[in-house]
């Protein structure tokens, strides 16, 4: 593959999975909020359903159509499992303490879904993918 194809690729894989965790965002967000706000949670059980509603949806969507993968699902889905094995302890840890520390856990939630989408695309593209990245392109 000729270089220019596979800068243009990787821009579009970053560009897709910003857009699909963008959505899977919006559902962490409004699940977040109905859990904390309307059913009355406190932070560490809303943020872990919300979480969990996320990370199912955008790796549904980035498997299909960011990295095309033809890999096992369940494989991947374990990868994808053991990143969340230590992201989500830590993640629920230190929003916890911040919350009362008194920070805003709206606040809190953003810059972990941040942290998350970064840290989860590098993970997902160089380890989880890594040689299966369109492997599912129909000729």
């Amino acid at each position: 593959m000729d270089r220019s194809k596979q800068t243009r690729d990787n821009y579009l894989q970053m560009i897709k999975f910003t857009l699909f965790s963008l959505s899977a965002g919006i559902i962490q967000i409004l699940s977040f909020t109905f859990l904390f706000e309307v059913i009355g949670f406190i932070y560490w059980p809303s943020y872990l359903v919300a979480l969990t509603l996320s990370v199912l949806w955008n790796f549904t969507l980035n498997r299909k159509f960011t990295f095309k993968s033809a890999s096992n699902i369940p494989i991947a889905m374990s990868k994808i499992a053991f990143f969340y094995l230590v992201f989500t302890p830590l993640s629920t840890w230190w929003g916890d303490a911040l919350t009362k520390l008194n920070y805003n856990e709206y606040l809190i939630l953003a810059v972990t879904m941040v942290s998350n989408l970064i840290l989860e695309f590098l993970y997902t593209k160089y380890y989880v993918y890594r040689h299966s990245i369109n492997t599912a392109i129909k000729n």
